[in-house]
């Protein structure tokens, strides 16, 4: 687009200097002339003017930024089609003087915990009062955010926003296409979808490169750098820089998880989550916050062990007894002779209760091995586990699982806290993950074949509906939803569309009618027209000698019409030119398509026809040679 510096936009704006370009617009440093104050003035470039598709956004843009009112988000101001001088759609927004956060990073590489926290706040500020209005951005990213001069952070370009209040802006192929691909989430990668948890997607990834001073996936196209959003998780902040709170690192991983039901589900969820942390790194940043306490961990008390026994040698002791004393000592036992006889019934009681047991523990029941629990765990995790005890006797078995990640123990047998014989049976049940099949191509079979390629998943035959085709032929699918190559869940239902062949529309018969007519009403129908043209001698000049196909049938919409159009007569009459001066003479002849040759005579300036062969009357083809003789 030509630079528009000096114009004057809708008779009010005054461009001054262009400021910044990109693939959809240019803005400029205008000033409002009625109001006599700076602004920015965004014009969409002349050859997406044209398109409605482009249009609808521009102004779109300009709705989504209006239904907001929040400091961190550039206000617009005004919007219209400039009437006079140059052809321009424009949207007129606040002027920011300052930089991008692009910029920033550029500058800085990577930024402080605390500082990056003071940008993430605003940023998910501004997003937390669109998404309270059911407005998503769907393509934040650093270029996307300014900093004035000021420090005052704003949010801009909601040209990709959609919501109740604005309607969607582009299709979701069109919306993946013109989002940043480094800060498009999963989901809108692979569906083509976005919702207020790809906006909190996309500021994770800001936040990872405000943190690092880099970006989570680099990759040499594109799709590449899309590809690892979709199949890989994004590192952890801690693993790149090891200082970084395990709390934030941890909020970061769930805002930038590639299932979006795991991460805050919108922006406003996220700064509340980003305020605690905060205030937790720096307690007097906010007295005045009421979500300064966090949850008190209970505080696991350390594992007692015993003390190890201390062999201790006794010391001999010589005792010596006088004969009273060992009177004493047995008229003592005379009486405790009931005493001891009880207690020895006791003792027996206590060897037969302690050989019972020692039985039960080392032989009988009491021998069996206490099963550890391994739910939650993996395989090699349960093996450690199981191995040191004497269970080496242990079967896998797999399941799919909705919930309970790949590679995960479901449950076991015996469950933990069961006991078991060390040579019986552990039984593990591993999840599988998710249970999914990639579904067939089903295009150009009947629906008779398709329903047996169906048959061989465990998927059902939805509904089936019939569209018009030029290419597949009629009772053959077209397509299915979902396509093939989606991977599915079990038992989803698969629906039809069949082919009803091309769409077919009257075509009447134009012979002997005017050409133009032909080719307005033709085109107008929906077919495609080819004219030619040939002599005719029972046709007029300008009507149709005869038409491909024929008329009065059905034809296919869009299909070729083949017209040959009269030129009239092939063959003339030669006219009576005799008087005429030389110039006339030719004219006349040369109109009715002759051939003239010219004979001159005498030496007259002004020399008239005074003979022409052949004779006057005579029929002749069109662009035979007729001589004139002038004198």
């Amino acid at each position: 687009m030509s630079d528009l510096s000096g114009e004057l936009i809708d008779n009010r704006y005054q461009l001054i200097r262009q400021v910044a370009t990109g693939g959809m617009a240019s803005v400029y440093e205008a000033l409002d002339t009625r109001l006599d104050r700076k602004v920015a003035v965004k014009i969409m470039h002349a050859h997406l003017a044209q398109d409605e598709a482009y249009v609808n956004r521009f102004i779109r843009e300009a709705k989504a930024a209006a239904a907001l009112s929040h400091p961190n988000i550039v206000a617009v101001q005004d919007q219209g089609w400039n009437q006079n001088g140059a052809p321009a759609v424009f949207l007129v927004m606040e002027l920011i003087d300052g930089s991008t956060l692009r910029e920033y990073l550029n500058e800085r590489g990577r930024f402080t915990v605390k500082d990056a926290i003071n940008y993430l706040t605003p940023i998910l500020s501004a997003l937390a009062a669109a998404h309270s209005i059911g407005i998503v951005h769907r393509d934040i990213k650093p270029e996307n955010i300014l900093i004035s001069r000021e420090g005052r952070v704003k949010i801009a370009d909601f040209g990709l926003a959609r919501g109740e209040i604005i309607g969607s802006t582009m299709t979701a192929e069109s919306s993946i296409i013109l989002g940043s691909v480094s800060y498009l989430s999963p989901e809108q990668v692979q569906r083509g979808v976005a919702d207020s948890r790809s906006d909190v997607y996309a500021v994770g990834i800001i936040a990872f490169e405000l943190l690092t001073g880099q970006k989570p996936f680099v990759g040499e196209t594109p799709i590449q750098i899309a590809y690892m959003h979709v199949n890989q998780d994004i590192p952890s902040l801690r693993s790149v820089r090891k200082e970084i709170p395990e709390a934030l690192d941890e909020l970061i991983r769930r805002a930038t998880s590639r299932d979006p039901d795991l991460r805050p589900r919108d922006a406003a969820t996220f700064l509340t989550e980003l305020e605690v942390i905060a205030s937790n790194l720096d307690p007097k940043q906010n007295q005045l916050k009421l979500n300064l306490d966090l949850p008190v961990e209970a505080i696991r008390e350390k594992p007692r062990t015993k003390p190890e026994p201390t062999a201790i040698s006794e010391p001999s002791i010589e005792i010596s007894e006088s004969t009273k004393e060992v009177r004493r000592s047995a008229e003592k036992k005379r009486r405790a002779s009931k005493r001891v006889r009880r207690n020895r019934k006791i003792a027996v009681f206590l060897a037969v209760a302690l050989g019972v047991g020692g039985w039960y523990a080392l032989v009988g029941p009491g021998s069996r091995i206490v099963v550890p629990s391994t739910v939650g765990g993996s395989y090699q995790e349960a093996i450690s586990v199981l191995t040191p005890l004497g269970l080496t006797n242990i079967v896998v078995e797999k399941r799919f699982d909705e919930e309970i990640p790949l590679g995960t123990i479901i449950e076991s047998s015996p469950p933990g806290g069961g006991r078991i014989d060390p040579t019986a049976t552990v039984t593990l049940v591993i999840s599988k993950g998710l249970e999914r099949y990639i579904f067939p191509t089903l295009t150009g079979l009947t629906p008779e074949a398709a329903a047996k390629a169906i048959a061989k998943y465990p998927l059902s035959v939805g509904t089936t509906s019939q569209m018009y085709s030029d290419v597949i032929p009629k009772g053959f699918v077209i397509t299915s939803q979902p396509k093939s190559g989606v991977k599915v869940k079990r038992d989803t239902a698969v629906n039809l569309i069949i082919s009803k062949g091309p769409e077919t529309i009257p075509l009447a018969s134009y012979v002997g009618k005017s050409g133009e007519q032909a080719l307005n009403e033709l085109t107008d129908a929906g077919f495609e027209v080819v004219s030619n043209y040939k002599f005719s001698e029972s046709i007029l000049a300008g009507a149709v000698v005869s038409q491909m196909p024929v008329g009065d049938i059905d034809a296919p919409k869009n299909s070729t019409v083949t017209l040959v159009i009269s030129k009239g007569s092939q063959y003339v009459f030669i006219p009576n030119v005799f008087s005429l001066d030389e110039a006339s003479a030719i004219k006349a002849l040369k109109d009715l398509e002759l051939k003239v040759n010219v004979k001159k005579l005498g030496a007259k300036k002004v020399k008239k026809t005074t003979n022409i062969s052949p004779k006057v009357g005579s029929k002749v083809k069109r662009g035979s040679t007729v001589t004139i003789t002038v004198g």
